[in-house]
């Protein structure tokens, strides 16, 4: 089946030719929740060639309340295999690949192999670190986003920027999502940022947020923009 006009509304926010480009496109996105299920519609919609989804989770009745890729009817079913058959039913076109297993320190490396870009969409520190460490030793891009309550923030990292403790401090301290909830509309909000940046980061165009953190406050309505030393 055919869909000629599939990207019409891509154009002319982008050229055909960066169209073109991002079909050959592989990135990963590591977590398949909150962020990681808006993420991976945008990237499907948008045309990027290949989504590797990684998460070694599955559904239960809590993720309703935002994950996008969470139905009643996925209860209990991984994540990342939903995710997969999500992109399917997106765009036929885009090459899925679902890998059913939590990202740790053994095998961070080997996930992250033969992409272009990497999109952290997890939930707790130590794979957050772990992840930066593959990535910066395959010399690979990341786009982190996180978010706590109506808070979140994004930032892109490219190998030898500063790293994660100019955010976090220690590398294996406690995540505050939990404490401070989880909604919709912040999830939705920071994945909206971070798949804009893997977009930009992989055709290579200016206006990253590279080097500074972008603070969302969704309860204030105010958005700071931090740089990073």
């Amino acid at each position: 089946m055919s869909f000629p006009n599939r990207y019409d509304r891509n154009k002319i926010a982008l050229s055909e030719e960066e169209c073109a480009k991002l079909a050959n496109k592989r990135i990963a996105i590591v977590g398949c929740g909150g962020l990681g299920g808006a993420v991976i519609e945008a990237l499907a919609r948008i045309g990027v060639g290949y989504l590797r989804v990684i998460d070694g989770d599955v559904f239960e009745e809590s993720n309703l309340n935002r994950q996008l890729l969470c139905t009643e009817s996925a209860l209990g079913r991984e994540k990342a295999l939903v995710a997969a058959e999500r992109i399917a039913a997106i765009n036929s076109s885009v090459q899925a690949e679902p890998l059913v297993t939590f990202l740790t320190e053994s095998n961070a490396a080997s996930l992250l192999s033969d992409v272009d870009c990497v999109v952290d969409c997890l939930d707790n520190l130590e794979a957050r670190f772990w992840m930066a460490h593959a990535c910066q030793n395959r010399g690979l891009p990341l786009v982190y986003g996180a978010i706590a309550g109506w808070f979140g923030q994004v930032c892109t990292v490219y190998p030898g920027d500063v790293s994660f403790v100019s955010i976090y401090g220690e590398p294996f301290g406690e995540s505050q999502h939990k404490k401070l909830g989880n909604l919709p509309f912040t999830a939705y909000s920071i994945a909206a940022f971070q798949a804009s940046e893997a977009v930009k980061v992989v055709l290579g165009k200016p206006g990253q947020i590279r080097n500074r953190l972008l603070m969302i406050d969704l309860l204030d309505g105010s958005v700071d923009d931090m740089e990073l030393r």
